[in-house]
């Protein structure tokens, strides 16, 4: 999927933890178990994508960015643990639950800080910043509409459509967009990149959505049914409270903050007893198909490549 770009992600790597390391011991530990513990890196490569696709595609120059960007992600990952209480992250223990709520929530500011400086290092420009702290902004509300409207079993898509969108497809168009400006593209296609960007973000977590709802936990790394514990409805989940004969059951039980392990099952079953997964997955093909059709014709052809299997790994993953 990314062999266009393999030997740039192996040096982005090594960018990543010289971004993390400090003269104190413990940050630089908590740094490097962050950024060391897995990750599809899908944000900088996407990134990277992009500035291979312009006219001016320089590598040393755009790695800063490519950089920043995953480390927004990660800073980002650490408060979400904190906030959900988890305990682990792609199979690894969670910074929150090595150290202690404390230590993650300051590592994340410091990650935070980190990426902003390889921003400001670069020189990139006021646009490149503006959109980057639009993003964290954006970010920020996507979490707070989420936190506002957990146990509340909302029926609202178009609410659940505006929190995926500030949550995640907003990072991936961002990565899409900037990528190309600093690799030399025009502000069309950059613009259609960053449609690209968006169509996939939505994608991808409604698919995440739908690995909640469908697989293990041994499979996706976080406990299954997580997002139905934490009082989190998704869009397979609405669907079934719109269409399911058990609706008020379910309802009851995503209301419910004293929810029991049992309980979670139950609604995972009401759930799969609907079209709810279906329905999602349907409308996760609809935004990829919107993706790989609004790829600039300019892109060359190994680049090109890569995004639309980057569309077919969203569509596909079971992870």
């Amino acid at each position: 999927m990314f062999d266009v770009i393999k030997g740039d992600l192996e040096i982005l790597e090594q960018g990543l933890q010289e971004a993390v390391t400090s003269t104190n011991e413990l940050v630089t530990e908590v740094g490097m178990h962050l950024v060391t513990s897995g990750g599809k890196r899908i944000r900088p490569a996407l990134c990277l994508l992009s500035a291979r696709g312009g006219k001016a595609f320089d590598l040393p120059h755009v790695l800063p960015l490519a950089e920043a960007l995953e480390l927004i992600h990660t800073a980002s990952l650490v408060h979400d643990d904190v906030i959900d209480e988890a305990d682990t992250r792609r199979g690894a223990a969670t910074a929150n639950a090595r150290w202690n709520n404390q230590v993650a929530i300051l590592s994340g500011d410091y990650i935070f800080a980190r990426a902003f400086a390889l921003l400001a290092e670069a020189g990139y420009g006021d646009y490149v910043l503006k959109r980057l702290a639009e993003l964290v902004c954006n970010l920020s509300v996507g979490e707070i509409i989420q936190d506002h409207a957990i146990y509340q079993a909302s029926r609202g898509m178009a609410d659940y459509y505006e929190r995926i969108q500030k949550k995640t497809a907003d990072f991936l168009e961002i990565c899409c967009e900037l990528g190309g400006l600093v690799g030399g593209m025009d502000r069309e296609e950059a613009g259609k990149l960053a449609e690209y960007g968006h169509c996939i973000g939505m994608a991808f977590q409604i698919t995440d959505d739908l690995l909640d709802i469908e697989q293990t936990t041994e499979k996706i790394g976080k406990p299954a049914g997580n997002d139905i514990r934490q009082g989190i409805v998704t869009l397979p989940v609405i669907r079934a409270l719109e269409t399911s004969p058990d609706a008020k059951e379910l309802e009851a039980i995503v209301t419910d903050m004293e929810m029991t392990d049992e309980m979670v099952e139950r609604a995972l079953a009401i759930v799969k007893a609907t079209d709810g997964v279906d329905f999602a997955k349907a409308k996760a093909d609809e935004y990829l198909a919107q993706a790989k059709a609004v790829l600039p014709d300019s892109l060359p052809a190994d680049i090109r490549e890569s995004y639309e299997m980057v569309a077919d790994f969203i569509g596909d993953r079971d992870f």
